[in-house]
């Protein structure tokens, strides 16, 4: 590794720190309008939280053919998925066919962690340092970090003493575990427990459940992908692609609801949600009505419709009980996938213990302890998510020379212009950063749109002699009380979800996502951009710089 680095020149036009999906495409994209750039990634491997999470059961929750890269007509057609929801291993596959077909991989440096990135206001450039003591220089650094990339490992009393294995869904042993013949406990259930229980389940000997919180899932009704239906998708790829584009979402396939949910009799709703329970996908189900995620009353009809299914599921009336919800509407937190996850509960070497009602206290040398009783373990796995949005950028010190630090900045809660730019920090870019539709859309639509948009930005910079943009202040403050003037109109905020930072001790609660859905977010930055970046503050290759303000910031 040391020899690559020195190989590579120590000056670029910009810096991309992740090779994930939005790095692999942010290279893809600058190099096309002839700038030179430097990846750095901490994982040996391309592929991002793909890369990281090989827990068992690890699958997207996006239909394979709309989780994928659009920019190239030849890769849509040539790549073949092998299920309607891919699983991890399939996905990270693709990541590596993507970096081979585009040559990506000479622009990265692997096996790196950035840990530092300044600004000198005087040099109008970004200094960016690494675990291994490299430095480069660029005049844009773009922030390709993802938003589930930092993982929350809790900090329990007694991990060290743990005499067993334990594992993160996050940090999973790329060979694998075995857990046959072990008593496993599972602590989490989120998105990535929901999805590694029912496998575990199949090897070990006894399987502990410890929740703290029960999470809506929805069947994923996933199948294999065959030849014929991948057929006909790719022959009207471009339709698809349009229509995604229109969509809140940035998925194609689900007609928009008509209708409220109480404009329908009982009977007819419970025939609605039958149906998208069939069809399986949260899209899908969350698509059932239109105010599902804005009226409580509406929303309550779908939640106890799925309660109603975990308890015809699960057999015993106590342990159906603490698997239903009853906390938060249904979608206010990640609205989960799942193959068989509520009749794993069924089996007779699985058990759900309550962390709500009976905190875990410490782990022991044999297992853990909660306030009522001790559990014996073998092996402990930790689905305890991650310090979401924010994490991995905080994980780095951004500074700049007039005395800025994002760390400090953001010590109340993340704060950006369209989730692209912060102002104080000049030619920094965030991809898919608190602020944008993000997590709540179609990740890789929302990379794709977000990536497009700072390197034509970068484009035209170049053509106008402008070596320099930074986000204003006003215009900053005015998009975040727009993004929260969104969510609050929602029922998003009535959950405790890593959306407001609830799973990460004394994290500042600040709603993060922007709900207003990615079509509506891609109109106001493309008018922003057909406007010529009028809200941004410009600078000149001569240092001089002029405030142009006036557009909206809002749809």
């Amino acid at each position: 590794m040391p020899d690559q680095a020195q190989a590579i020149a120590r000056h670029v036009d910009a810096i991309v720190v992740g090779a994930g999906f939005a790095g692999l495409y942010a290279i893809h994209r600058l190099r096309q309008v002839g700038m030179s750039v430097q990846a750095i990634e901490a994982g040996d491997g391309v592929g991002g939280t793909w890369y990281w999470n090989r827990y068992p059961g690890a699958r997207c929750d996006v239909e394979s053919l709309e989780y994928s890269f659009s920019f190239s007509e030849d890769l849509q057609q040539d790549w073949e998925w092998p299920e309607r929801f891919s699983a991890q291993p399939d996905i990270l596959r693709y990541a590596n066919h993507v970096a081979d077909r585009f040559d990506l991989r000479r622009s990265i440096q692997f096996g790196t962690r950035v840990t530092s990135a300044r600004f000198d206001e005087g040099a109008n450039r970004w200094t960016v340092e690494t675990s291994r003591g490299d430095r480069y220089t660029a005049s844009f650094c773009i922030m390709a970090t993802g938003n589930l990339s930092l993982p929350r490992v809790p900090d329990f009393k007694g991990l060290d003493s743990f005499k067993g294995r334990w594992f993160h869904s996050a940090l999973w042993p790329h060979e694998g575990v075995d857990f046959a013949g072990r008593r496993v406990g599972v602590i989490g259930t989120g998105s990535s427990g929901i999805q590694m229980i029912p496998l575990i389940a199949e090897q070990a000997s006894e399987l502990t459940v410890f929740q703290r919180t029960a999470n809506f899932s929805v069947p994923a009704v996933n199948r294999p992908l065959t030849p014929e239906a991948a057929g006909r998708h790719k022959a009207n790829y471009a339709q698809r692609r349009a229509e995604a584009r229109r969509t809140p979402f940035g998925i194609a396939g689900h007609a928009p609801p008509t209708k409220r949910a109480q404009e329908d009799s009982d009977e007819a709703r419970m025939r609605t949600y039958e149906e998208k329970w069939g069809t399986g996908g949260n899209i899908s189900f969350l698509y059932a009505y239109t105010d599902l995620l804005i009226s409580a009353e509406a929303n309550e009809t779908a939640s106890e419709f799925v309660r109603r299914k975990i308890r015809a599921t699960v057999r015993d009336p106590k342990t159906a009980e603490l698997l239903c919800p009853d906390d938060h509407p249904i979608g206010t937190k990640r609205l989960c996938l799942d193959n068989g996850y509520y009749e794993t509960f069924n089996r007779d070497n699985v058990s759900l213990v309550d962390v709500r009602s009976a905190p875990i206290v410490e782990l022991t040398p044999t297992g853990l302890r909660t306030t009522e009783r001790e559990f014996e373990l073998d092996d402990i796995v930790f689905a305890t998510g991650f310090d979401a949005m924010t994490g991995a950028i905080l994980d780095i010190n951004i500074t700049t020379s007039a005395g800025h630090s994002l760390a400090e900045k953001w010590r109340d809660g993340p704060r950006s212009y369209l989730g692209l730019a912060i102002a104080d920090f000049p030619n920094l870019f965030l991809i898919t950063g608190p602020g944008s539709p993000s997590v709540k859309t179609n990740m890789v639509a929302a990379i794709e749109q977000h990536v497009d948009w700072v390197v034509d930005c970068l484009a035209h910079l170049r053509r106008e002699g402008i070596d320099r943009i930074e986000a204003v202040d006003e215009t900053e403050q005015r998009w975040v009380a727009h993004v929260n003037e969104v969510g609050d109109s929602t029922l998003y905020p009535r959950a405790n979800s890593w959306y407001v930072g609830a799973n990460i001790p004394g994290k500042p609660r600040v709603f993060m996502p922007y709900v207003a859905g990615l079509d509506k977010y891609r109109d106001i930055c493309d008018r922003i951009a057909g406007e010529g970046y009028q809200t941004f503050k410009l600078g000149t290759p001569k240092g001089a710089t002029t405030e142009r303000e006036g557009a909206r910031v809002s749809g």
